[in-house]
């Protein structure tokens, strides 16, 4: 098991103070509880009607250590050679559980941008599909995957932009 301790030995930030924060930005949210999940499969059984996108969230790096966060529309199928090549890296991997915590302070199954809070040395990257600009919400977990999170397109891209996490998009279209 590993520490629930970021890099410099603070604690992540939980979902309460993640949402408190989206309320001090003045950002439109909306979160819902539910058992918690660990796959897309599982998100699709327990979601029912809730709109906008929903996505699948990759923590990967290279071999150089360089980490990126991929978010992608749920039913992309992401090669993550393709990937790493339009991202300028030779290969990507998953990142392991423990840099998963240490960098973002959450646990596989509860990758979400809204992570990104928690990399206080601003060393994991973000890349958004370009698939998402379809949707006018999004819905990820906030900090655990037992609630989802919806918020606004531009209200995340807002929290991204508060946390200094300015995204790059790709078009993940192409790689499925």
């Amino acid at each position: 098991m590993t520490e629930d301790f970021l890099i410099g030995g603070e604690n992540p930030t939980t979902p309460q103070e993640l949402l408190e924060y989206l309320d001090e930005l003045g950002l439109e949210h909306e979160t819902f509880s539910h058992p918690a999940v660990f796959t897309v499969a599982e998100a699709k059984e327990l979601r029912g009607s809730l709109v906008g996108a929903h996505t699948k969230n990759l923590f990967v790096r290279d071999k150089k250590g360089v980490m990126w966060l991929i978010v992608a529309l749920e039913d992309r199928t992401i090669d993550l050679q393709q990937l790493a090549q339009s991202l300028g890296h030779k290969r990507f991997s998953f990142g392991s559980s423990e840099r998963l915590m240490s960098y973002l302070g959450v646990i596989p199954g509860a990758v979400t941008p809204f992570a990104l809070i928690n990399d206080l040395t601003r060393v994991v990257r973000i890349a958004l599909d370009l698939g998402l600009g379809g949707f006018d919400t999004w819905n990820f977990h906030p900090l655990h995957n037992a609630m989802t999170t919806n918020i606004r397109s531009e209200d995340m891209l807002q929290f991204l932009i508060a946390i200094e996490h300015a995204p790059t998009w790709i078009d993940l279209a192409g790689k499925t």
